[in-house]
C-alpha cells in the first residue's frame, strides 16, 4: 500500500482532501489504482508498480525533456541531464542565432534572461529543447481599451434572434447583435463555447461537453461570411417562433440547407472560393482531416449500429492511422469533405462576426469560451488518446450545491501526457479558442491547477484530486494572450485552492466576481466599488438565476419541482432565506447609489434588474459583463447545472423583439454611464 501511494504521490494525485465542511478524507487505494490507470500508470502488480515508479522518477529528473517554460528577463535552471558544456546555441523565433554562455545557478546551470517573448530553440550540443518564454503576465484590458472601465454583455448565440439561414441564432446573427450592443457603448459580447459537438447526434446540445475544443460547432455557420447572398440562398423552413430551440429537427434543418450549399459549391464555386477553402485546408492540416474522418464515421456507425462514440465501433476503426479507416476516408471522400468544408465555413464566421463586432466600435470584441474537457467519445479522444485521460471523468467534490459530488462527464489532458508533448494539445487548443476572438474565458479555471477525477464506475464521492502544472501553463496563456491579442478571464467560482485568485492575479488572468456571491461574513452584500479591481464584475452566470428569477426564488422552485432540495431545508426554508438576501441586497443597492425607493415585490420586477445592472455597472471591476437574460429582464436561466432532461438546458431563445424594448435601450445607457470612470494606472 506504501508503494502505491508513494507512486500516486509522484503522479500528482492527492492522498487526502478536505471537503466544505472541513472534514478530512482519506483516498481510497481502488480510486489510487483506478485513476493511475487512467493515466496510462501501470499498477497491476508490485512489479508494475516499481517499473512506473522507475519509470516516473526518469521523466521527472528531466531525462528527454524538450521543453521548459519561462518568464522573459528571468534565468531559466536547466535540469542536470541536459547540460553537456556551458555553451549554447539560441535560435528565436524570427530567425536570430546566438551563441550563449550557461551561467551558475541554484541548483545547477542556467540560460541567462530572454527578452523575447516567443518559442525559441535552444541547441545543447546534440539536444533541443524548447523554451516558451513568456511575458509575466496576459494581455490586459488596460492594453486593449486603455485606462477606462469597461462593460460587455453576455449571449448564448442561439439565443439571438433567427436568421435566412437558420431557425436559431448563429453566428449571422451574432455580429449583428455585437454592433446593436456597440451601439450601446459596450467593448464586449462574451459567449457560451462554440465548440464542435456532434453533427450526427443533434441531441447532445450542451457546449461544455464538446467533441472536441480544436473547431466549431458547425450549426452555428453563417453562409454569407464566404459567399453573397444570391449563392448562399439555402433558406431553412421556419421553425421560430417557440419558445425553446428543437436541436434534432431545426438542426437537420439548417444541416440540410448547409448541404445543399456544400453540393452548389462543388458545381458552381468560384475559383477564388476553392483556393481558400483549399488554403484553409492544408493550414488546418492532419487535425482537420482526423476531425472530418470522425465526423464521417460517427454518422456511419450511428446509423449503422447506434454507437454514440468511436468505443462502440468496430475494432478496426478505433485508430486514426488504421488502413480499415484510410479506405473509408477514401470511399466517403465526399462525405469528409462536407465536413471539412463546414468547418472552413463556421470558422470564417465567427471570425468575420469578429471583424464586424470591432469595426462597430468595440474594443474587444468577442469572448470565447473555453470548455473544460471534451467527450471521451468524441473526436479529440478517438484522433489523439495519448493526450487525455481514458478512464476517469472530470467533476466536483460533495459542496453545499452539490452534496453527493458531481462526475461531468468529460476527460480532459493528462498532465504526464502535456509535459511528454511539450504542451502541444494545450497550446492547439487555446489558439483554436483565441483565433476570431478578443477574449477567452477558461470554464473551471481550478483545472489548471488540479482537478478532481472521478474513475468510470465510482460514485463521485470517491474520487481524487490530480495537480497540474499551473506555472507552466499560466506561462503559456499568457504567451498564447500577447499573441493573439486576446484577454484572459478564470471562471474562479466554486472550491477554490487558498491562494489561487493571487496566483491568478499576478498572471493578469482576471477572476469573476458574481452579485449573489459577493457577501462579508455576516451576509451583507458588499459594497461594488470595493469589489477586485482585476475581475469581472457580473449579475449573474449561465449556472445561476436570472436577477428577475432570484428575485421571485425562481430556481428554488425548479430545484423543489425535480425532488433536489434537502427535506431538512425545503422549498419554504429557503425562500424565508431568499426574502432575507432580497431585503439586503436592496439596502446595498440604495447605499451604494445603484436603487432608490421602497423595495419592489415579486410582481414589480424592472426596478430589481436596473438596481442590478446598475449595481455590477458602478464596480470597480475593469469589465463588467451583463447577460442578455438580464439586459431583456427574462425569469428563466439558460442553463440548471445537474439537469439533463428534467430542465430544458440550453434551449431558451430571448423573446421575439426583446432586443428593442426601449427598457433595454435604457438599460445599455445607464450601464455605459456608470461605466464611464476612467481607472488611475498602476504606478
Amino acid at each position: 500500500m506504501d508503494v502505491l501511494k508513494d507512486l500516486a504521490a509522484m503522479a500528482g494525485l492527492a492522498l487526502t482532501w478536505t471537503d466544505f465542511r472541513g472534514r478530512s478524507h482519506e483516498v481510497a487505494a481502488e480510486t489510487l489504482k483506478a485513476t493511475l490507470a487512467a493515466m496510462g500508470i501501470a499498477v497491476e502488480s508490485d512489479a508494475d508498480i516499481a517499473d512506473s515508479r522507475h519509470r516516473l522518477l526518469t521523466e521527472l529528473s528531466g531525462e528527454g525533456l524538450h521543453f521548459i517554460t519561462t518568464e522573459i528577463g528571468t534565468p531559466t535552471l536547466l535540469p542536470p541531464g541536459l547540460i553537456s558544456g556551458s555553451i549554447a546555441v539560441l535560435h528565436l523565433e524570427n530567425g536570430e542565432r546566438r551563441e550563449i554562455r550557461l551561467t551558475p545557478g541554484i541548483g545547477g546551470l542556467a540560460v541567462p534572461p530572454i527578452l523575447e517573448p516567443g518559442y525559441h530553440e535552444l541547441e545543447l550540443g546534440e539536444q533541443r529543447l524548447t523554451l516558451a518564454v513568456a511575458p509575466p503576465r496576459a494581455l490586459s484590458i488596460h492594453d486593449v481599451i486603455g485606462h477606462r472601465k469597461a462593460f460587455g454583455v453576455a449571449a448564448q448565440i442561439y439565443s439571438l434572434p433567427s436568421t435566412r439561414y437558420a431557425s436559431f441564432g448563429d453566428f449571422g446573427a451574432l455580429a449583428p447583435f455585437a454592433e446593436r450592443m456597440a451601439a450601446g457603448g459596450a467593448d464586449a459580447v462574451a459567449i457560451s463555447p462554440t465548440h464542435a459537438l456532434f453533427a450526427a447526434d443533434l441531441t447532445r446540445s450542451s457546449p461544455y461537453s464538446p467533441s472536441t475544443r480544436l473547431f466549431h460547432n458547425v450549426l452555428y455557420a453563417d453562409p454569407t461570411a464566404v459567399f453573397d447572398e444570391d449563392f448562399a440562398d439555402v433558406a431553412h423552413d421556419e421553425g421560430e417562433g417557440a419558445e425553446l430551440v428543437d436541436w434534432p429537427s431545426e438542426g437537420t434543418r439548417k444541416l440540410a440547407g448547409l448541404r445543399r450549399l456544400f453540393e452548389r459549391f462543388r458545381a458552381q464555386g468560384s475559383d477564388a472560393h476553392r483556393e481558400a477553402f483549399a488554403a484553409f485546408r492544408e493550414k488546418r492540416g492532419a487535425l482537420l482531416e482526423e476531425h472530418a474522418i470522425y465526423e464521417a464515421l460517427h454518422g456511419h456507425f450511428l446509423r449503422e449500429n447506434g454507437s454514440g462514440g468511436w468505443q462502440g465501433w468496430p475494432e478496426e476503426y478505433r485508430t486514426p492511422s488504421s488502413p480499415a479507416v484510410a479506405a473509408f476516408a477514401r470511399e466517403h471522400a465526399d462525405e469528409v469533405d462536407f465536413h471539412a468544408f463546414l468547418q472552413w465555413l463556421a470558422e470564417t464566421s465567427i471570425v468575420r462576426a469578429q471583424e464586424r463586432a470591432c469595426a462597430a466600435g468595440m474594443g474587444i470584441g468577442l469572448i470565447a469560451d473555453l470548455a473544460v474537457g471534451m467527450d471521451g467519445g468524441g473526436s479529440h479522444a478517438w484522433s489523439h488518446p495519448d493526450d487525455i485521460l481514458l478512464g476517469a471523468s472530470v467533476g466536483a467534490p460533495p459542496d453545499p450545491l452539490g452534496p453527493s459530488g458531481q462526475d461531468w462527464g468529460l476527460t480532459t489532458f493528462s498532465p504526464m501526457a502535456l509535459r511528454r508533448h511539450g504542451f502541444a494539445p494545450f497550446i492547439k487548443t487555446l489558439r483554436a479558442a483565441m483565433r476570431g476572438s478578443g477574449g477567452v474565458r477558461i470554464d473551471h479555471i481550478m483545472g489548471l491547477a488540479r482537478l478532481w477525477l472521478v474513475p468510470w464506475g465510482m460514485e463521485s464521492t470517491q474520487g481524487v484530486y490530480l495537480s497540474y502544472p499551473l506555472d507552466d501553463m499560466l506561462r503559456i496563456v499568457a504567451l498564447e494572450s500577447h499573441r493573439n491579442r486576446a484577454i484572459v478571464i478564470g471562471e474562479d467560482l466554486g472550491t477554490v485552492p487558498d491562494g489561487f485568485r493571487g496566483r491568478l492575479d499576478q498572471a493578469g488572468v482576471l477572476g469573476m466576481r458574481v452579485l449573489f456571491f459577493e457577501r462579508d461574513n455576516e451576509g451583507r452584500f458588499r459594497d461594488p466599488r470595493g469589489w477586485d479591481r482585476h475581475a469581472v464584475a457580473m449579475t449573474t452566470t449561465h449556472d445561476l438565476p436570472t436577477m428577475v428569477g432570484w428575485w421571485r426564488g425562481n430556481d428554488i422552485s425548479w430545484r423543489d419541482r425535480i425532488g433536489e432540495l434537502p427535506p431538512s431545508h425545503g422549498a419554504d426554508a429557503q425562500m424565508v432565506e431568499r426574502n432575507d438576501d432580497r431585503r439586503r441586497f436592496w439596502e446595498a443597492a440604495i447605499d451604494c447609489g445603484a436603487a432608490e425607493g421602497s423595495m419592489p415585490d415579486v410582481k414589480n420586477v424592472d426596478q430589481v434588474v436596473d438596481a442590478g445592472l446598475a449595481y455590477v455597472g458602478l464596480s470597480g471591476c475593469e469589465l463588467a459583463i451583463v447577460p442578455a437574460e438580464d439586459l431583456c429582464g427574462m425569469v428563466e436561466q439558460p442553463n440548471l447545472p445537474g439537469t439533463m432532461d428534467e430542465h430544458p438546458n440550453w434551449r431558451r431563445r430571448l423573446p421575439a423583439d426583446a432586443l428593442d424594448d426601449p427598457a433595454v435601450t435604457r438599460r445599455l445607457e445607464r450601464l455605459s454611464s456608470a461605466r464611464t470612470t476612467m481607472i488611475r494606472p498602476n504606478p
